[in-house]
């Protein structure tokens, strides 16, 4: 009876092993694409807030540029 017990508790502790494995390959699958997506938002909003920002610039050089009227 010994035996038996011991080759059951080494199966369900193989497979333990197995599926946490697996888990862990899923979960670590799924950290990747998660991080993607995220770094994708954020370099689309970056890009956004720098042509924003550029547009500003540009905007102020403009006015800086246009001689000032003073009235006498």
């Amino acid at each position: 009876m010994g035996y038996v017990l011991r080759v059951r508790f080494a199966s369900f502790f193989t497979g333990a092993a197995v599926a946490s494995a697996a888990g862990l390959y899923v979960l670590q699958k799924d950290y990747k694409i998660a991080h993607q997506g995220i770094s994708e938002q954020v370099s689309s909003l970056y890009e956004s807030l720098d042509r924003r920002v550029s547009a500003l610039e540009k905007f102020k050089e403009v006015e800086a540029s246009k001689p000032v009227e003073t009235a006498d």
